[in-house]
Order: structure tokens, then C-alpha cells, then sequence
């Protein structure tokens, strides 16, 4: 029977020697964690996992490094985009030998296409891929994923999800009022972590997200505490990893602020493939000192040594606080009005 595709997926860093090369030992240390840590699932090759620096030789090494790690105690959600469609189905057919659950393929990128020209080119996948397709809607980055190709897409039976980070709730409602009628078993899975709560709550089946690679415990807290229906504290933990998420995403280029945090957990990740400027050096410095005051307000690692001046919210924090605030709770009273809750 397979796994299921559900809950929190870590789409993880990639541990790099002081070579830049693939520190494997470190690798297979940091997937033990997570999985002690409680992720469902783990995402290797994804957007945070800094797949597009990576050779496809070693995107294939990172796969089969994960899988055989894992050996089976939680699925792999594995990233097998490439720039050439032969190249991905190449990639796919090697993740199916490796025990790989499915992969996860980005719509094309660099070049915008039509949503004809995204279908043509999933169908192509679908019709040959050995393994299963999660499809990856991410329009920051690569050509969007409509609703309409969606639903067409739905009806292979090699597509059996998607992700989506486009963070748009409604969006991704209307996708699953689209799909799931013709496509009940069809997974959404939520890329946007700000909006974790109340995506979840709209039926999404889970999530993969980079602060589960930080504080995993506490993403499958937020999922946990949500399935169970205690609101209140899964409301209060989904601000409170909000801050935190903000602070990696917003202080340094995409990912480095999470690299900084997971090394501060005692992964050592090395120095990313991108090189820093020596005003980014100093700055990551300030970044890590910031995020080691917020992972200690959660307990999981201890304050600086000269201590942890107090925290101002930015105007932009507290409004986007807020409008997750907004939207949680007009979730939940639309679905005590149907009668689900």
C-alpha cells in the first residue's frame, strides 16, 4: 500500500563540506532529525533546498542519499524538475528505483508560457512517468498553474496533487472546488506557510515548508493542534511562527536566513554556493544573533550570551499578523455555518 501524501513534507537544505561539495554524512544527519522531529514527509530538490544550484547529477546523488536514509519510515516527496522534459523523465525514472514516493515537478521557468503549453507539457510527463507527478504551482518563479489546466491535469491518473505557493487562499479553494468533485483522492498541498492554518482548515492535505527544516516540532504541532480541532493554541502558534518566518525570509536573499537558523538547531550546512558580499557577512551575523533570541522564545535553543534585546513588531508584520488573524477566523465561522465544525 502506498504512503500517503499528507501532513508536514520538509522541503530541506543541503549540507555543504568545506569543498562546497555534498556533505553526505551531514545529510543523512540532519534527515534522521527530521524525522525524530515529527515531519511526515521530506522534499528533497525543492525551492528551498537550492536545487537550481545543483548539478543534475547531484540532485540525483541528493534523491538517492534521502531515500536510502529514510528507508521507508516517512515518504520522499522528491523535486525532479529539469530545464528539458527528457531530462525530467529521466530523473523520474531514477527517483522510482531509489523509493522515491512521488515527485514534484515546478511548471517550465525562464520562459513564460501559454497555460496550453503548461498542459501539453504535464501531460507529456504524466503519460510516462514509472511514478507519481505532484504538480508544483510556484507563478513567483516559473509559469503559472490555472485552475482550468489543473482540472484537465486531474484526470491522469499519474498526477495525484499539488502544491501550491502562490499563498493564495481562494486560489487554492477554487482549485479544490474544481478538482476534488471528479478527483476526491486529488492531495493539495500548501507551499505558503503564513497561511498554514487556515489552508488546512479549507481542506488542504498538508504542507511542505522551509521553517519545517528549522522547527520541525513545532510545524507538526501547528498541523497536529489544527486536525484536532484546538484552534485557539494552533492560531496563537501559527502567529508566533510567523515571526520567525518573516525574520528568514525578509532579512537576507532566499534562503540564507534559513540557512542561518538551521544552523543555529547544529546542522552544519557550510557555506552556501552563492557567494556573500562582506556587508551580507556582517549582516548574517546580526540575522543569526536575531533568530537565536526568536528560537529561544520557543525553547528550542538557548538565548545569546549577552541576552536578547526586546522585540518591536514592524508595521508590516502586524498587519500581515492581522490579515491572517482575518482570514483564520472567517474560515472557521464559514465552516461552523455549513455545520462542519
Amino acid at each position: 500500500m502506498q504512503q500517503p501524501i499528507a501532513g508536514i513534507y520538509c522541503p530541506h537544505l543541503v549540507p555543504l563540506d568545506e569543498r562546497g561539495q555534498i556533505h553526505e554524512e551531514e545529510l543523512r544527519r540532519y534527515v534522521d532529525w527530521l524525522i525524530a522531529s515529527g515531519v511526515h514527509g521530506l522534499y528533497p530538490n525543492g525551492s528551498t533546498g537550492e536545487f537550481t544550484r545543483f548539478t543534475p547529477e547531484e540532485r540525483r546523488r541528493i534523491v538517492r542519499i534521502v531515500c536510502d536514509q529514510a528507508a521507508g519510515r516517512v515518504p520522499v516527496l522528491a523535486g525532479a524538475a529539469e530545464a528539458h522534459i527528457g531530462e525530467t523523465l529521466d530523473a523520474c525514472a531514477e527517483y522510482a528505483e531509489y523509493g522515491a514516493r512521488a515527485v514534484a515537478i515546478v511548471s517550465p521557468f525562464y520562459y513564460k508560457l501559454s497555460a496550453e503549453s503548461v498542459y501539453a507539457y504535464f501531460r507529456e510527463i504524466a503519460r510516462q512517468s514509472p511514478i507519481d507527478v505532484t504538480l508544483y504551482n510556484i507563478p513567483m518563479f516559473a509559469s503559472p498553474i490555472d485552475v482550468p489546466t489543473i482540472r484537465r491535469l486531474a484526470e491522469f491518473e499519474r498526477i495525484v496533487g499539488i502544491k501550491d505557493s502562490s499563498g493564495d487562499l481562494a486560489f487554492m479553494m477554487r482549485m479544490m472546488e474544481a478538482v476534488k468533485p471528479v478527483r476526491p483522492d486529488f492531495v493539495f498541498l500548501t507551499g505558503w506557510e503564513a497561511l498554514l492554518l487556515p489552508m488546512l482548515l479549507m481542506g488542504c492535505d498538508g504542507g511542505t515548508h522551509a521553517t519545517s527544516g528549522v522547527v520541525p516540532e513545532l510545524t507538526r504541532k501547528l498541523y497536529d493542534l489544527t486536525r484536532a480541532g484546538e484552534l485557539e493554541e494552533a492560531r496563537r502558534l501559527q502567529f508566533r511562527l510567523l515571526e520567525l518566518f518573516d525574520t528568514m525570509l525578509y532579512s537576507a536573499d532566499f534562503p540564507e536566513g534559513f540557512r542561518a537558523a538551521v544552523e543555529l538547531r547544529g546542522i552544519r550546512l557550510g557555506n552556501s554556493r552563492q557567494p556573500l558580499s562582506d556587508t551580507q557577512q556582517v549582516d548574517r551575523q546580526q540575522l543569526s544573533h536575531v533568530l537565536q533570541c526568536i528560537l529561544a522564545d520557543f525553547g528550542v535553543v538557548e538565548q545569546p550570551a549577552d541576552g536578547c534585546p526586546p522585540r518591536t513588531q514592524h508595521a508590516s508584520l502586524t498587519a500581515e499578523r492581522d490579515q491572517v488573524g482575518h482570514v483564520a477566523q472567517m474560515v472557521v465561522e464559514e465552516l461552523r455555518r455549513r455545520g462542519v465544525m
